[in-house]
């Protein structure tokens, strides 16, 4: 007995809402990445972007977890941070204020761009682009510790803490270590610290330095070189300092 094949988990969110494309493909225009952080969907319209274009790109947001489970395209470690596109050749006023105004679906950034050609007498083609986007990033916490009399700032308190902690125990090998600082103190797969190998393969893959890689920088363990994570928020730097004052660990914070 043959069974239809099960729609895609677009597919099915398409079906749900009753906004799938017109020629019924369930398919997203374009999956965009961005280094080692963001995953982008783009929804591309041939004439204007409205507010039904952007009610499409939501569903398709709303699903966006799923798109991992059916393709190969995201093999990082941590979740992707998400972001959404519409593109036409116009936008209506309504979508236009909108996303002039910090517009957000689940806390995901939308943006509007639209795209038009010109032909010139002299066949030239030329191409205007406007961009409509206005989102806030969350301001960079400056908190200063203190830590053995030196000033930190998060990810060099953590630096000196490790550092610390090494040379408190010399023959502390890098399980051992995990052991005292597990990974979900920092929330990702980064972890606190990783084996300097793995944290230099990172940084080559994406030009984005995510540990202390430099030379003066890298500590040295029993059976390792390892770098510690530069990536902390208030967050996590607040759960580092609850597990290095259950170890002796002594920290202020400015």
């Amino acid at each position: 007995m043959s069974t239809s094949p099960r729609p895609s988990p677009l597919e099915e969110g398409e079906h749900r809402s009753g906004r799938g494309r017109s020629a019924g493909d369930g398919r997203i225009d374009i999956l965009a990445k961005y280094g080692g952080e963001y995953l982008g969907i783009v929804e591309i319209k041939l004439e204007e972007i409205n507010e039904t274009s952007l009610a499409q790109l939501e569903d398709y947001l709303r699903v966006r977890h799923q798109i991992l489970l059916i393709g190969d395209y995201w093999s990082e470690g941590s979740e992707p941070k998400w972001v959404g596109l519409l593109v036409g050749s116009s936008i209506s006023p309504s979508l236009q204020a909108k996303l002039s105004s910090r517009y957000q679906f689940e806390g995901i950034p939308i943006a509007g761009m639209t795209i038009r050609r010109f032909r010139s007498e002299k066949s030239e083609i030329f191409v205007i682009s406007d961009t409509f986007f206005k989102f806030f990033y969350t301001q960079k916490d400056y908190s200063k510790f203190i830590f053995q009399g030196k000033e930190f700032n998060k990810g060099k308190l953590v630096h000196a803490v490790i550092s610390a902690h090494v040379e408190r125990k010399p023959d502390i090998t890098f399980s051992e270590l995990k052991r005292d600082f597990p990974d979900s103190i920092q929330g990702s797969s980064l972890g606190v610290f990783d084996l300097t190998a793995s944290a230099e393969e990172i940084f080559q893959r994406w030009r984005h330095k995510r540990h202390y890689i430099k030379e003066d920088e890298i500590i040295k363990l029993q059976d390792q070189s390892i770098s510690t994570s530069t990536q902390w928020n208030p967050k996590n730097i607040n759960e580092f300092i609850k597990q290095a004052n259950k170890l002796g660990w002594k920290i202020e914070l400015k």
